[in-house]
């Protein structure tokens, strides 16, 4: 593969992951009821999300409402939500980055080398902006796991488990990471100019000692 195909590739990747990890933000399917246990309970399902908390109703009606306040909130949904944010933002400037880098674009073509380096910078934000959502996501899914099979009065059927959108963010870092690592494997053409004529001198100056 090419290095604008590579870039192009790489950059599409990150882009979907970034997309997905808003999606993943937004959507209030972070833990859902579960409907595991014998007396199984139908009429109303029950989403949570980091923003919002919903109830579906088995007529099809929804009913969402917003978390009232942000210091009553547990740890981890704080914890998830800056780091989402912190994802979000990271992931942006590394759209930003990448398309100024990126040898398809025609922004900086005077200057090879230093595009190559802003292509870089863009695949190593897109990978902290990976890391960022992978942790978010993983910290609400442990502590979802802990509260469904730790000891309590309250029924199975009543409990949470895994919703929908742990699963997008899950999809949404990896894309990020692969993405970010493709933009990364950029390398500055001056660069590999210069290692390619080392490389053709070195026989050169051995048969002149000769």
């Amino acid at each position: 593969m090419g290095g604008g195909a590579r870039e192009l590739g790489g950059f599409l990747a990150a882009l979907a992951g970034w997309v997905s990890a808003l999606a993943a933000a937004v959507l209030p399917q972070w833990r859902q009821s579960s409907y595991a246990g014998d007396a199984i309970l139908t009429a109303v399902g029950l989403h949570e999300g980091l923003w919002m908390s919903c109830a579906a109703q088995s007529t099809g009606q929804v009913q969402c409402r917003l978390h009232d306040s942000l210091l009553s909130l547990d740890v981890h949904i704080q914890t998830s939500r800056a780091l989402m944010v912190i994802s979000l933002l990271l992931g942006f400037f590394g759209i930003i980055m990448s398309v100024v880098g990126m040898k398809c674009t025609k922004v900086g073509e005077e200057d090879p080398v230093t595009k190559s380096r802003i292509a870089v910078a863009g695949g190593v934000l897109f990978i902290l902006s990976g890391l960022c959502s992978l942790a978010a996501v993983s910290l609400y899914a442990t502590q979802v796991t802990y509260e469904f099979f730790r000891e309590s009065t309250i029924p199975v059927n009543a409990r949470y488990e895994f919703g929908s959108s742990l699963f997008v963010g899950w999809g949404a870092a990896s894309l990020s990471m692969l993405g970010g690592s493709l933009l990364c494997c950029s390398c500055p053409a001056k660069e590999r100019r210069g290692q390619q004529y080392q490389r053709q001198s070195q026989p050169s100056m051995s048969q002149e000692f000769v």
